[in-house]
């Protein structure tokens, strides 16, 4: 008897309860959180498989994605159960995403029409060259001032455009007026919804400010941007705030429940690390690395390779806030690279020990430009290079120069950001799955030369999700005013070496960064072998050529003496 009281009262203390839809790159989690104290009660995670269909391609199954969704919300709901909390308590779903990500389904079977093309995939980079060469003056910013963004492999305009010409499928769904395009948020709330039986097709400012088909100014999509593309606005879902009901759940123990909140995973980040005011930033550490900027309610330009993006909207009323946006595209992805690819490391908890135990890189410097390199040099023919090797270089300092990788990138796009605003970050506010590597939090600090603060609640995005869905009109249940925020307990990393010596290092590795630029062109003729052929480049082919002739005639006025 006296158990169950004691559960009974425990359960009515609790309160409300938030859920949140987590859909990253490499995981998917659902997690559930008191809305009164912003206390993480429980989650659940689960793996995605990428795949790599040929070089540069980067694909997931949207249904495997639809299943790891399901498969966390029934787990956590069972360990919410055996905690003696009242799933009946959950009062709102906030999704948030991995952005830019692709998807075209059928809504008459609710089938998706191809894999999810993921934000890193370089599929696109004919595409992009092509569009590039029409624009006057060949300049990748030539839809920045409506879009905030480069042309760019990255965004789903030309992953979209891809699909529209060399997928079947997806060319006659558009033809017969099937098809459906969303980003990851649009797949699962409509899925959720109800799918082909009545399911949402929408999508909030923040996802849709990453398509490239979306006008930041207007907050809407954009018919020129469509028609630069040759998009049918008709398969586009509709933008809504980040912070609304748009449907209720329609199946599953939570059925009934309002999904409220949606933001891309950046933006919830910012959210969840409550940088509400202007100027301030948070650096996320996920499978990339994405530092934000609060800019306010003005979107500002930047002059150093920045993205201008929405942060959040939180509300139908409530004024669109902007910000700057660094993206880097591998950071944790290069831990995975480690232990997958080259096999050098079982676990990330294994990388902070091997580079732990040189303490320097000792002169090796790694760019992982996998995917190209992002901000602020937007350099989509970069590749990835590991330099300044020696006999000394073992298996260690390169796992040491991968880390410091990841601070050098971070470090470039904090100067951007910094020359950008004028008003240089006094200390960075970090989250995501990386900032649990002790090591890297220090050697950031030691890069940067200032301090870096993480919370010590690591979810911050799943957070954020749950704040804007927590506060939706008729959900009410989560207080965004400054006043009522939880106090959050954090931990701080100061430099500790010289100035003079992180100056140095980093001059290192931006003389790196510049060796692994204009390694992939798509352009050259090649000949049968796929190599390019010494005779596509003119001049070359010319004195080549020559040379070839002189040495004929000089043979051949030799054997006339």
């Amino acid at each position: 008897m006296n158990g169950t009281m004691a559960a009974s009262s425990h359960r009515i203390m609790l309160g409300p309860l938030v859920a949140a839809i987590d859909q990253g790159t490499s995981s998917t989690r659902f997690l559930v959180f008191n809305s009164k104290t912003a206390e993480l009660l429980s989650h659940h995670q689960v793996e995605i498989k990428q795949s790599f269909p040929k070089e540069g391609w980067v694909e997931e199954d949207p249904k495997e994605i639809l299943q790891s969704v399901y498969e966390c919300m029934e787990r956590t709901c069972e360990k919410l159960t055996q905690l003696n909390i009242d799933i009946t308590n959950i009062k709102a779903i906030g999704v948030t995403n991995q952005r830019e990500t692709t998807l075209v389904w059928d809504k008459e079977t609710g089938e998706p029409l191809y894999n999810a093309i993921v934000w890193l995939d370089l599929r696109t980079q004919s595409t992009v060259e092509r569009l590039i060469n029409k624009t006057p003056g060949r300049n990748k910013n030539h839809l920045k001032h409506r879009t905030g963004l480069p042309i760019s492999t990255y965004f789903s305009a030309v992953k979209l455009r891809w699909l529209m010409d060399n997928v079947e499928e997806v060319r006659e769904a558009v033809e017969s007026h099937r098809a459906m395009f969303g980003t990851v948020d649009s797949w699962l709330i409509w899925c959720l919804t109800g799918g082909k039986s009545g399911g949402v097709h929408c999508t909030d400012v923040t996802n849709a400010s990453r398509t490239m088909l979306f006008n930041i100014h207007t907050l809407d999509w954009d018919p020129e941007l469509c028609r630069y593309f040759g998009i049918p606005m008709e398969i586009l879902p509709r933008v809504r705030s980040s912070s609304e009901i748009y449907g209720l759940m329609k199946s599953g123990a939570l059925s009934g429940i309002p999904i409220s909140g949606c933001l891309g995973d950046q933006s919830a980040a910012l959210v969840g690390q409550m940088c509400f005011q202007d100027g301030q930033a948070k650096n996320t550490y996920g499978t990339g690395c994405f530092l934000l900027r609060n800019t306010g309610t003005k979107p500002v330009m930047s002059d150093h390779g920045l993205l201008t993006t929405v942060a959040y909207k939180l509300g139908r009323d409530k004024p669109a806030v902007y910000a700057l946006e660094g993206s880097v595209a591998i950071a944790g992805a290069v831990v995975r690279w480690l232990q997958d690819n080259l096999g050098i490391i079982g676990s990330s908890e294994e990388l902070e020990k091997l580079a732990a135990s040189v303490g320097t890189s000792y002169g090796c410097y790694f760019v992982p430009a996998f995917s190209g390199l992002y901000a602020p040099y937007w350099e989509p023919s970069a590749r990835g290079i590991i330099c300044g090797l020696t006999q000394f270089t073992n298996k260690s300092h390169v796992a040491f120069a991968a880390l410091e990788a990841v601070c050098f990138q971070t470090r470039e796009i904090l100067d951007a950001m910094n020359r950008d605003s004028g008003i240089p970050l006094t200390q960075l506010q970090v989250d995501g799955g990386m900032t649990s590597n002790r090591l890297l939090m220090q050697l950031q600090a030691d890069i940067l030369c200032i301090p870096v603060v993480k919370p010590s609640m690591p979810e911050t995005t799943a957070l954020g999700a749950a704040m804007a869905a927590g506060a939706a009109e008729g959900v009410s249940v989560w207080s965004l005013n400054p006043e009522d925020l939880s106090e959050v307990t954090s931990e701080k990393s100061e430099p500790q070496i010289n100035t003079e010596e992180s100056e140095f290092r980093y001059t290192r590795w931006k003389k790196a960064v510049q060796k692994s630029m204009n390694w992939e062109t798509t352009e050259p003729a090649c000949n049968g072998n796929g190599e390019s052929s010494i005779f596509s480049s003119m001049p070359l082919g010319f004195y080549i050529l020559g040379s070839m002739l002189m040495l004929v005639g000089a043979k051949y006025l030799a054997g006339h003496h």
